[in-house]
Order: C-alpha cells, then structure tokens, then sequence
C-alpha cells in the first residue's frame, strides 16, 4: 500500500481551535467539566490518527455534492473532523456537532460565503 507507515504533520486552523474550545465550553458549562476533559481528549485522539492514514476519510457529501473533493472527514459521533491533505501535512479546517446545519458552516468557513 502506498503511503504506508508515512507520518503526516497534523495542524489545527484557528477556527478548528475555536471549535474546540467551543465544544469544551459547552459541553463544561451544559454538563460538567470531567465529561468536557473527556470529549476533547477523544477528539484530539481523532485528529491525531490522522498522522498515519488522512486518506481513510470519506468526502463531506455536503461538499461533494458542490463537485469538491478537495476535503475529507472523519467523525466521533456526533462531531464531524473535516480536513485538507496537503502534502505531508493535513489541515483540520473544521471541528462541529454533525447535528448542525453543516451545509452553511461548510460554505461559510471553506468556501468564504
């Protein structure tokens, strides 16, 4: 297989930074901080694995469906994990409850609109 045992260099944008932080307020404030200290350590594991294989990630059908494969996703339900391989780096663009309205968070935070 090709790629294998190649270590990508995973990085955060500031707005997957900002959703993180969100989740882990929110989640600290609605519930507690214990569960909160959970949720974010187990999506950091999520994003971590990337390391190894980014490119086992499906493409977000709410962008393929604008003919983009330029972003794949990974998930810890409910969260969505959508990122951009580039090189030997993957960029974590967003980090958000799937349950939300991913359509205009997609388009608002990749496409600019």
């Amino acid at each position: 297989m090709t790629g294998r045992g190649r270590k990508y260099e995973v990085l955060l944008t500031s707005g997957a930074e900002q959703d993180l932080e969100s989740i882990y307020d929110h989640i600290a404030e609605f519930d507690c901080k214990a569960n909160a200290d959970d949720i974010l350590d187990r999506l950091l594991e999520v994003v971590e694995s990337l390391a190894a294989l980014p490119e086992r990630g499906a493409y977000p059908k709410e962008l393929v469906a604008l003919g983009m494969r330029d972003y794949r996703q990974t998930t810890f339900k409910p969260y969505r994990v959508i990122y951009r391989v580039m090189g030997q780096r993957v960029y974590i663009h967003v980090i958000a409850d799937g349950r939300r309205d991913m359509q205009s968070l997609l388009a608002r935070r990749l496409l600019g609109g």
